[in-house]
C-alpha cells in the first residue's frame, strides 16, 4: 500500500512511538520514570513523575503556538473546537460567524449556533472580510489550512476584523500546526496529535490569558480545573514529541513536502487543480479530470491510499461541501480526488502512485 492520504492522519513518528512506550509499562517495569503507568493526579513518587510527564509535553506543544496562551489536552480537535465554540459562544454572546470550507467539526457547531456563513471564492479562499458579518462580542472560526484543497486562509485578518468588534477569533489549525506559521493574533486554537505524526485520541485546545472558557467537563478537575478525567501520559507524550519533531525538522519537512509537490504537478498535468496553487500547503493537491468517477478510481487503484474529500465525510456519498462551496459543479466535484504526502513519501512511492491512478484513469477511458 502506498500511502497518500495525509490530511486523514499522518504515520506514528517513531520518536512519538518511543516517547508513549516509557509511560506503557505495567508490574516489572524497571523504575516509574522509564516505564511508569502512574496516574498523573496522584502524589506519590510515580504519579508526579508521570504528572511531569504531562508538563513537559504540553511545553514541546506550547513551543510551536504564540506565547500568553495556555495548552489544555483534549481527546482530538473535534472536541477543542465543540469546547471553543459553544463555550465561546456563551462567553461572547453577540453571535457567531465562520467560513464555509470549515471542517464539519466546526461546520455543525456553527449550523447549531445559527452563526454567520462566511463565503470564499472559486479559488477556495475568504472573501475580504465583510464587517456586516462579523459579530459584536461574538466569536468568528477560520480555519488556518483547509483539509480539503490545502489554501491557507487569512487568519490574522478576520482576527483583526472580529477584535474590532470585541469579537474572539478560533482557529483551526489542525493542517497546519508544525507546517505553517500560526498567527499571533488567534484567541483559540485547535489541535490534533495525529496530524503531525503523534498518536490519535490526544488533541489540544490552546486559550489566550485573560480568555475565561466554561470547563468542559466536571469531576476531579484535571487539566487546571477545565477537563476532568485521568490524563494519558503516553498520548501526551507522543503528542509532545511529535511537536518537537515538527519544530525541529520545520525548514526540512517544508522543502520535502514543495519537492513532492512540484513533482507530482508534472506528473498530472491533464488534472485540473482545485483550489488556489498559492497560499497554500503543498501536502495537499485536490485535482480533477472530467470523465472520471473518483469513487470508481479509489476501487479500481485499492492499492494506494487517497480520498475524495474529508476522511469524515468519504464514506457518506455526499458531494464535499467544500468544493461546492467554492463553486465546483456536482459532477466536477465527483471526479476530485484529494492527495496528500509529508515526511515519510518518497519520491518512487509518489511516482507509483500517481502511475496506478493515472492508469486507474486511463481504465474509465480517460487518456
Amino acid at each position: 500500500m502506498i500511502y497518500l492520504d495525509y490530511q486523514a492522519t499522518t504515520p506514528l513518528a517513531p520518536e512519538a512511538r518511543e516517547a508513549m512506550m516509557r509511560w506503557l509499562g505495567g508490574p516489572g517495569a524497571d523504575d516509574f520514570g522509564g516505564g511508569g503507568f502512574a496516574n498523573p493526579s496522584s502524589t506519590h513518587k510515580a504519579g508526579r513523575a508521570a504528572a511531569a510527564a504531562v508538563e513537559v509535553a504540553r511545553d514541546q506543544v506550547a513551543a510551536l503556538l504564540p506565547k500568553g496562551g495556555r495548552v489544555f489536552f483534549t481527546s482530538g480537535a473535534t472536541e477543542a473546537l465543540n469546547w471553543a465554540l459553544f463555550s465561546g459562544a456563551k462567553a461572547r454572546p453577540g453571535g457567531v460567524a465562520g467560513l464555509s470550507i470549515e471542517h464539519p467539526a466546526s461546520l455543525q457547531c456553527l449550523e447549531r449556533l445559527n452563526a454567520a456563513i462566511l463565503p470564499v471564492d472559486s479559488a477556495g479562499l475568504a472573501l475580504p472580510t465583510d464587517d456586516a458579518l462579523i459579530p459584536d462580542n461574538g466569536i468568528v472560526a477560520t480555519m488556518l489550512v483547509n483539509n480539503e484543497v490545502g489554501t491557507i486562509q487569512p487568519v490574522a485578518d478576520f482576527a483583526a476584523a472580529a477584535h474590532a468588534k470585541g469579537s474572539l477569533l478560533l482557529c483551526d489549525a489542525v493542517q497546519g500546526y508544525g507546517r505553517v506559521a500560526i498567527p499571533d493574533s488567534a484567541d483559540l486554537i485547535a489541535l490534533s496529535a495525529h496530524k503531525i505524526h503523534g498518536p490519535k485520541g490526544i488533541g489540544a485546545l490552546w486559550v489566550r490569558d485573560g480568555i475565561d472558557l466554561d470547563p468542559l467537563m466536571f469531576g476531579g478537575a484535571q487539566e487546571q480545573g477545565m477537563r476532568s478525567g485521568t490524563v494519558s501520559p503516553a498520548l501526551c507524550a507522543g503528542f509532545g514529541a511529535a511537536a518537537a519533531l515538527a519544530a525541529e525538522r520545520f525548514d526540512a519537512d517544508g522543502a520535502h513536502v514543495e519537492r513532492l509537490w512540484s513533482l507530482a504537478m508534472d506528473l498530472l498535468p491533464e488534472w485540473m487543480l482545485n483550489g488556489a496553487a498559492s497560499p497554500r500547503y503543498r501536502g495537499n493537491l485536490n485535482v480533477r479530470r472530467e470523465g472520471v468517477n473518483g469513487l470508481r478510481l479509489m476501487s479500481d487503484a485499492r492499492n494506494i491510499a487517497f480520498s475524495l474529500g474529508s476522511a469524515c465525510g468519504s464514506g457518506s456519498g455526499k458531494v464535499s461541501h467544500v468544493l461546492r462551496a467554492m463553486g465546483v459543479s456536482e459532477a466536477d466535484a465527483r471526479a476530485s480526488i484529494r492527495l496528500g504526502w509529508g515526511r515519510y513519501t518518497s519520491e518512487l512511492d509518489l511516482r507509483e502512485g500517481l502511475a496506478a491512478i493515472r492508469e486507474a484513469a486511463r481504465l474509465q477511458g480517460v487518456n
